[in-house]
């Protein structure tokens, strides 16, 4: 199978969001990036990988916040990141890089709001996968060794910071099916099934844009 698609993946933790991602991936024949953003962004900031590992997909204040919008809708951006605070440097650079990694070809991008990054992107299909809070303690706790109240404990803090980080760096809500093109259940649909899914609905996607041509 081949696409012209670019993938963006945002997940509730235990859902098998990056594990599904690398089958579409693995049927594609494209990238999967996850931690790779952060690296790539790292090499081309020159900023230490660790720094933005430190803050990945954390949440930050509001007022910092409002300082990165009103830098970045002025144009700062490559690399123009002289006197700026360093959660400043690291969102900027991150989103630069998401946005170059996407004009190299059909990818997928599994969270740090690549959908938002992309969202004036035509080739972009945004999906968002969640699952049954049950169904991902068990994944959580079977992955870590992890008695169900220490996974179910790690699943509702991590959820919790991403929802804070994208609701902050977004203009939309994290989690809504507004905010995306399309939202699966992998714990209905398995792994395999959800990958499925969102392959189908792709290439059904480009076979009707190339029928307007």
């Amino acid at each position: 199978m081949k696409t012209n698609t670019i993938i963006t993946i945002g997940r509730q933790y235990g859902s098998a969001g990056r594990e599904i991602g690398y089958k579409i991936a693995e049927d594609f024949g494209i990238k999967l990036y996850d931690k790779e953003m952060l690296a790539r962004a790292a090499k081309e900031s020159g900023i230490c990988e660790e720094i933005f590992e430190s803050h990945d997909e954390k949440p930050t204040n509001s007022f910092l916040y409002s300082l990165v919008m009103d830098t970045y809708s002025m144009g700062y951006a490559g690399n123009t990141y002289t006197d700026m605070p360093i959660n400043h440097k690291v969102f900027l650079a991150q989103f630069d890089a998401i946005k170059k990694i996407a004009d190299e070809g059909p990818c997928i991008l599994v969270g740090r709001c690549a959908d938002y990054a992309l969202e004036e992107y035509d080739n972009v299909v945004s999906v968002f996968i969640h699952a049954d809070l049950n169904a991902r303690i068990r994944r959580i706790a079977r992955l870590y060794d992890l008695p169900d109240n220490k996974a179910k404990e790690t699943i509702i803090k991590t959820d919790k910071k991403r929802a804070s980080y994208y609701n902050y760096y977004t203009n939309k809500r994290w989690a809504d099916a507004e905010s995306y093109e399309l939202c699966l259940s992998s714990s209905e649909l398995g792994i395999n099934g959800t990958a499925k899914a969102i392959e189908q609905y792709v290439l059904l996607k480009e076979s009707i844009e190339n029928s307007k041509i």
